[in-house]
C-alpha cells in the first residue's frame, strides 16, 4: 500500500466514525486513562464544579446520567450525590451525528442507537481525542433483533460519545466538552453511568408527525423512553453551551 493509500485509510476511519472502529487493547506505551485524568482533569473539574455546585450535587457523583437528543442535538448531563435523586447539571451540544429520527437495526445504517446504555469503558487513545463507549447493542435491542430475524452478528457496535465535530452513528460533541465527561465518568465510576439516547426530548415535545417507525416495537421503546425521561427534571430552556 502506498503512503498516499494509508492517509487515505486513515482520513476515512476518523471521518467514518466509531462505529466501525475496533477497540484494540492498549500497548503499554500508549495513553492510559490515568495520564489522562492527570492531563485534562484540572481544567474538566473546574469547568464542571460550578455547574455541580449550583445544583447542590457533590462531585464526583454517586451516580450520574447522559441524556442524548437526537432531535434538539443536545446532551444533557443529570447526577446525584447518595440519597439524592438526579438533577440536571448542564447540557452539551451534539456537534456532529448522522442518520435520522429511529434506532440503529444494522451496521452501516448510520443510525446513533436510541434506548438505555451502559457505559462500558472508556478510551484514552480514541481516534476522536476521548471516548466514552456505549453498551450496544443492550439486551432489548439484541431481543428485538431476534424478533425481526437480524442477526446479531449485524448489529453493529463501537458506538461512542467522542470529541471532534463529526461522526457517523456516534455522538461527537467537541473536544473539551469529551474531556469534561471522560474525566467526569473517570472520577466518578463509569460504571455508575447511564445513558438514555432518545429521538426527541419527549417531556417536551412529541415525535414528528411524519414520523413512522421502521418496525413495530419501536412504539415499545418509545413507551420505555418517555417513562426514563419521566423520571428526570427538564433543563432550563436556554442550556448551558458546550465549554
Amino acid at each position: 500500500m502506498t503512503r498516499a493509500s494509508v492517509l487515505a485509510l486513515a482520513i476515512v476511519v476518523a471521518v467514518a466514525g466509531c462505529g466501525h472502529v475496533r477497540r484494540q487493547p492498549s500497548p503499554p506505551h500508549e495513553t492510559t486513562i490515568a495520564d489522562r485524568v492527570a492531563e485534562h482533569g484540572p481544567s474538566a473539574r473546574a469547568s464542571l464544579l460550578p455547574f455541580f455546585a449550583a445544583a447542590g450535587v457533590p462531585y464526583p457523583p454517586s451516580r450520574f446520567l447522559l441524556l442524548g437528543l437526537k432531535q434538539e442535538r443536545e446532551l444533557q448531563l443529570y447526577a446525584a450525590g447518595p440519597a439524592q435523586r438526579l438533577g440536571f447539571i448542564r447540557s452539551f451540544a451534539i456537534l456532529g451525528a448522522s442518520g435520522e429520527l429511529g434506532p440503529k437495526l444494522l451496521e452501516g445504517d448510520r443510525q446513533v442507537p436510541e434506548g438505555v446504555y451502559a457505559i462500558v469503558y472508556l478510551n484514552p487513545n480514541s481516534v476522536a481525542h476521548l471516548s466514552l463507549a456505549l453498551g450496544y447493542p443492550n439486551e432489548f435491542d439484541r431481543v428485538h433483533a431476534a424478533e425481526d430475524g437480524r442477526e446479531s452478528a449485524i448489529l453493529g457496535g463501537d458506538i461512542m460519545i467522542h470529541g471532534g465535530s463529526a461522526s457517523v452513528g456516534c455522538l461527537a460533541i467537541g473536544d473539551h466538552a469529551a474531556e469534561d465527561l471522560f474525566v467526569l465518568a473517570a472520577d466518578s465510576g463509569w460504571q455508575r453511568g447511564v445513558v438514555v439516547v432518545s429521538p426527541v426530548d419527549f417531556r417536551r415535545t412529541a415525535l414528528p408527525a411524519d414520523y413512522r417507525p421502521p418496525t413495530a416495537w419501536v412504539n415499545q421503546l418509545y413507551a420505555w423512553l418517555r417513562t426514563e425521561l419521566g423520571t428526570l427534571p427538564l433543563a432550563p430552556p436556554v442550556a448551558a453551551g458546550a465549554r
